[in-house]
């Protein structure tokens, strides 16, 4: 099993993603082998957060391959992630 910073490589900050964040949604970069599962017991442990869902998409560009994961937080919950 890899270590939880290993699993998220860094929140996700566009404009879409901004917008994203005002109904509960975080958008971030994962490794690209990491499952739902390793995904949601990394952000639940970094970010104190309990996740309700998780969506991944794949993209494959010039031969480097991303992946996103977008959480879903809990009613009420929310993460700082834009840099002062």
């Amino acid at each position: 099993m890899k270590s939880n910073s290993l699993i998220i490589k860094k929140p996700w900050i566009s404009e879409k993603a901004t917008r994203l964040s005002s109904l509960g949604k975080y958008v971030f970069l994962v490794l690209p082998k990491s499952n739902s599962h390793e995904i949601k017991k990394a952000i639940e442990s970094i970010y104190k957060v309990h996740i309700v869902k998780i969506n991944t998409l794949k993209k494959v560009y010039k031969g480097k391959s991303t992946k996103k994961a977008v959480v879903t937080l809990r009613k009420g919950e929310k993460i700082d992630i834009v840099p002062h």
